[in-house]
């Protein structure tokens, strides 16, 4: 390689990008543009090939934002970083599986982690989701009820008219913008890092938030309640099986949040209580479908007050358990 090209080893240079079929629209005859090296890629900072075209009749066009490695590091689309497979934000994905994210986020790591990735991957290696070990069916099942089956070509619509918003906007329908007054909320601040990552996604928690709701798992009224109550054990689980299956199927909180395990024996039941109610909502967002013990089913419930009332989430199930919190 010539001296003057040595800089540019570790930039990506690629003939098609990996999209979705949302992003890649429903034109048949679509056209792209492709700048070599035209920007920097969104999570590792390297430069990249990048790919422009519109997406069909009254789309806004569309480009890619991170390169083709961490597209497949994560399985993602290059555009809009949901999972190519099920057609959801990498927080679900990671959640309801149990997977940690390995790609570092900080300026010295990134790009050091990206070139061994792409190295890795020129070998014969695959993407470090299909490395992953043995996945619980129940993250399985809950994926495949979350999954969007169907393009969603919606998400294509041209952004809103900055100058409609101010009152300023000239065009009338000539405008090539949507002509609406945006709604402000937690969805409308998003990162490109924090989607990529799987970190504090708020469409993400959405998606969770709602479908633990829909399983009957609605955080209780009572904010002082910060304990989950986990019922039909298998007969040979111990209180490390337990504190080793929780800490590897949350993947989002940390295993210092979790400040005990109480195990019942006789009872074939467990507390697990945790320091906030924040990680206590990510485990029932997580365990919305069940938890996996050893091959069998452990069902999960909110815990009772200590004051022995009963909040209007737990109320409806039979017998709810009280909150445990000594060891």
């Amino acid at each position: 390689m010539p001296k003057a090209d040595i800089n540019k080893a570790g930039w990506e240079q690629s003939e098609f990008p990996i999209l979705c079929e949302t992003c890649l629209g429903n034109n048949p005859f679509i056209r792209m543009t492709k700048q070599e090296f035209g920007r920097s890629c969104g999570t590792c900072a390297r430069p990249f090939t990048v790919f422009r075209w519109n997406p069909g009749s009254g789309a806004r066009y569309k480009a890619t934002v991170i390169c083709q490695t961490c597209a497949k590091v994560k399985n993602v689309c290059q555009t809009c970083l949901l999972d190519l497979e099920y057609g959801l934000p990498t927080q679900v994905r990671d959640t309801a599986l149990g997977r940690q994210t390995e790609a570092p986020t900080s300026d010295v790591n990134r790009e050091y982690y990206a070139q061994n990735m792409e190295n890795n991957m020129a070998n014969g290696t695959k993407s470090m989701m299909q490395l992953g070990g043995k996945t619980s069916s129940a993250g399985k099942e809950m994926l495949k009820e979350l999954a969007r089956t169907n393009p969603y070509y919606k998400r294509n619509r041209p952004h809103i008219c900055s100058f409609f918003v101010k009152g300023e906007c000239k065009r009338g329908d000539e405008c090539p913008y949507r002509h609406e007054k945006p709604v402000e909320n937690e969805l409308s601040h998003q990162t490109i890092k924090d989607r990529y990552h799987g970190d504090n996604d708020p469409v993400a928690h959405m998606i969770l938030t709602n479908y633990a709701v829909a399983q009957g798992l609605k955080p209780p009224e009572d904010e002082s309640i910060m304990s989950l109550f986990l019922s039909s054990l298998p007969a040979s689980t111990t209180e490390a099986d337990i504190r080793t299956h929780v800490v590897n199927s949350l993947p989002h909180v940390l295993s210092s949040q979790v400040k005990s395990i109480v195990h019942v024996a006789k009872s074939r039941c467990a507390f697990i209580n945790f320091k906030d109610r924040v990680s206590a909502e990510r485990a029932a967002e997580a365990w919305a479908k069940g938890l996996d013990l050893d091959d069998h089913r452990v069902s999960v419930r909110w815990g009772r007050s200590k004051n022995g009332g009963v909040s209007k989430a737990s109320a409806s199930s039979p017998n709810p358990p009280m909150t445990t919190t000594s060891a």
